[in-house]
């Protein structure tokens, strides 16, 4: 099982890739929340290549992705779960749960550390909000995040089936998660009790310092709950709210490639930065 898991994680993943990007995008002309800001053409054009980097980049310094580091970490008998013995069934179910909790701390630190905001702000500058916004993000905060999730990886000694099945859930709820999507009330606040919904999340790009510091999770909601960084809505609304960082308005600087590769390295860290901003 394993190998074949291995064998075709690469098709596995690319195809959950396309078909939630598929669905949340039609749903996105379907039912969509906010008009967009820029013309979509060039926003997605300028996103999507980001995302071909990326993934050029993965492929370069990390060629056999995650799910090869949980491989790896279970011929070397590395971790925690090659040491407790659970049933299979427990060590995916906590690996899966764990890797989340991991993933929801880097974020945290991403926004409290200031040279590592600089490289997360590409993720924030966005004008709008949609389900490319979801893949916008630097190469190297990429290879960070990486680097980050091997290190997690081999300390839980995670199952590669529940690798796989964390990179997928990760893949298909940040794009929903960012989706550009209206959904009933009664239906949004039912399963964000479960999952991080696009109302939930898109309040963590606004403008504003102290709601861009709130909803960190990207799959599970339980984390802010839990570590009191739960915002359930902006003070404006989800139409009056104003998406990106108030430095960053051009569209020259902020929705073309070149301008979102140097953004790292323009300009002063603001008070986004957690420990940065003049808390009231």
């Amino acid at each position: 099982m394993t190998e074949w898991l291995l064998s075709h994680e690469g098709p596995l993943r690319l195809g959950c890739f396309v078909g939630v990007f598929a669905l949340v995008a039609l749903g996105e002309t379907r039912l969509p929340c906010r008009p967009l800001t820029i013309k979509k053409r060039v926003r997605w054009f300028n996103n999507l290549s980001l995302v071909a980097i990326n993934t050029l980049v993965t492929r370069l310094i990390f060629p056999a992705a995650a799910v090869g580091a949980a491989a790896l970490a279970e011929s070397k008998g590395w971790g925690v779960f090659h040491i407790v013995q659970l049933p299979i069934w427990a060590s995916v179910v906590l690996s899966v749960v764990l890797l989340d909790l991991a993933i929801y701390l880097q974020h945290v630190m991403f926004h409290a550390v200031p040279l590592l905001w600089r490289l997360h702000r590409v993720h924030h500058t966005d004008l709008d909000y949609d389900v490319t916004t979801g893949a916008r993000f630097h190469p190297i905060e990429i290879l960070l995040s990486m680097a980050i999730k091997y290190a997690v990886i081999f300390l839980l000694g995670a199952p590669v089936v529940a690798v796989i099945i964390f990179e997928a859930l990760l893949n298909a709820t940040a794009m929903f998660n960012h989706g550009n999507l209206r959904l009933p009330k009664g239906l949004d606040a039912i399963l964000r009790l479960v999952v991080v919904t696009p109302d939930m999340h898109r309040v963590h790009h606004s403008t504003a310092a102290d709601e861009t510091n709130s909803n960190f999770g990207f799959n599970l909601p339980w984390w802010d709950r839990l570590f009191g960084t739960y915002r359930a809505q902006p003070r404006d609304g989800h139409l009056g709210m104003t998406i990106g960082i108030d430095s960053y308005r051009d569209p020259s600087q902020v929705q073309r490639l070149p301008g979102i590769l140097i953004l790292p390295f323009r300009r002063a860290i603001g008070d986004y930065a957690i420990n940065r901003r003049p808390w009231a």
